[in-house]
């Protein structure tokens, strides 16, 4: 391996951790003695990398670093363009738009040999059939990153109009369903709802009490639980 590939492998290493990470973890992960792995981090902080820390206390790298020319590897490039591929046809038309451009912006900046890959890739995403959405799935995407309450005219389980105010904090994608995760104000407990029982949304202006990645967490800690508390879909 040359150097250059090394520091850029230190750097994606460094990029996983959010917390300070000890130069032994780092020199194992990477492969290099801790003497190798101490003078790479030298270089990649004298080349203008935010990396904090010193030996014995661990290192961190600091959030805005940008690499130059980026490099993938084959696998890199294919997975960067199914990926793409899968969110043109299985998403919103905002996220489809917005999957197109990420991928014209990363061949912008690749090396010629690389931007051949990506656009040669025979990679492909099979037809689905399209899912049925109630509301504006782009318009609930917003009120995630804002963290903001949503009101809902809703149809259950049993085909019973319900209203709801959640906190939607998560939206998954299955093959023709979208299903939010959120948090119920009238079960006062999470929730899962199907986009297409959706028959009126009103993002409104009220910020809900709890930080999405907190709701997040403890979302995850509750599939824990038994089979029955799991499958509460909009019940």
């Amino acid at each position: 391996m040359s150097r250059s590939e090394r520091l850029l492998d230190l750097l994606q290493v460094l990029r996983r951790y959010r917390q300070p990470v000890s130069g032994q973890r780092l020199a194992e992960e990477t492969g290099v003695s801790l003497r190798t792995l101490y003078r790479d981090i030298a270089s990649l902080q004298a080349q203008g990398a935010d990396i904090e820390g010193e030996p014995g206390l661990g290192y961190v790298l600091k959030p805005g670093f940008m690499l130059p020319p980026m490099m993938f590897s084959a696998e890199e490039i294919e997975a960067l363009v199914l990926g793409s591929r899968w969110v043109s046809k299985r998403t919103d038309d905002d996220l489809a738009g917005a999957a197109a451009n990420a991928l014209a912006k990363i061949a912008a900046v690749l090396p010629a040999e690389l931007r051949e890959e990506l656009d040669s890739s025979t990679l492909l995403v099979g037809p689905s059939p399209p899912a049925t959405n109630g509301i504006d799935i782009a318009a609930l995407r917003r009120a995630i990153r804002n963290e903001r309450k949503v009101e809902l005219d809703y149809v259950d389980n049993d085909g019973t109009p319900t209203q709801r105010t959640i906190w939607p904090f998560a939206l998954g994608f299955f093959e023709n369903v979208r299903m939010v995760m959120a948090w119920c104000e009238l079960r006062l407990d999470f929730r899962h709802f199907r986009a297409d029982r959706m028959q009126r949304m009103t993002v409104t202006e009220a910020r809900y009490p709890r930080r999405r990645q907190v709701l997040m967490k403890d979302w995850r800690a509750s599939q824990n639980m038994t089979t029955s508390s799991r499958q509460k879909v909009g019940s």
